[in-house]
């Protein structure tokens, strides 16, 4: 005969909850090593180091990258593609007057979700230039004759300045946005939101006076009138 304790045992279990889906960790691995290099640079940041940021063995992470350089070079095409997707369309309707402050506000917005974008732009800039530079040749050129063509169409028409320098005006725009994201919480807080007792903030976001400023320079570049 069975006992109550084995009739327990053999009742039907109730499902346990749904485990919440972890992110791909690929990404992870990525996300990770995107801020790492952001951070300290290429050659100061170890696949241990990444590795212990995702919460991983190394020979795990090498089973998704075999190299500290495919690795590297995974993190810039991720970066770079997804700029490439975002950038040339919020761009070329920044030439319209009625959307040019949502455009913008789109723009900033996409580094300042994530300011380690901006920040490792910024520093594989200024460690590897010519790398960074045959990495643009490959991204940015193709949009950038879109975008330069879209702004001779506005001065055309008149809506746009005449004696604006069409991809002189875009490498601008974009050293405002990744240069500011790239130094908030340093060279930016000087300019930082300050709170009702008139202390100023210590966070991390873009200050909105600085977001404010970047489309208003912006603006008065461009816009005709």
């Amino acid at each position: 005969m069975a006992t109550p304790a084995s009739r327990r045992s053999s009742a039907p279990k109730k499902a346990d909850a749904k485990p919440r889906p972890e992110p791909d960790a690929r990404d992870r691995i990525l996300r990770a090593a995107t801020k790492l290099i952001a951070q300290k640079g290429l050659d100061a940041t170890s696949l241990q180091d990444i590795a212990d940021a995702v919460g991983m063995r190394k020979p795990s992470l090498l089973w998704h990258f075999a190299s500290k350089d495919e690795l590297h070079r995974a993190v810039l095409d991720a970066l770079l593609s997804r700029w490439n997707e975002a950038l040339p369309a919020l761009m070329r309707a920044a030439t319209r007057e009625d959307r040019f402050d949502a455009v913008l506000d789109e723009t900033i917005a996409f580094f300042a979700e994530d300011p380690d974008r901006a920040r490792l732009l910024l520093r594989e800039a200024l460690d590897r230039p010519d790398a960074m530079r045959a990495l643009l040749a490959t991204y940015a050129s193709p949009w950038m004759a879109v975008v330069t063509e879209s702004i001779q169409r506005g001065q055309s028409a008149g809506a746009l300045r005449a004696d604006v320098d069409p991809e002189a005006y875009v490498v601008m725009v974009i050293h405002l946005v990744i240069g500011n994201v790239a130094t908030t919480g340093t060279v930016s807080m000087l300019a930082a939101a300050r709170g009702s007792n008139g202390s100023r903030s210590t966070g991390t976001k873009l200050p909105a006076r600085i977001a404010n400023e970047i489309k208003r320079v912006a603006r008065a570049a461009l816009m005709a009138g």
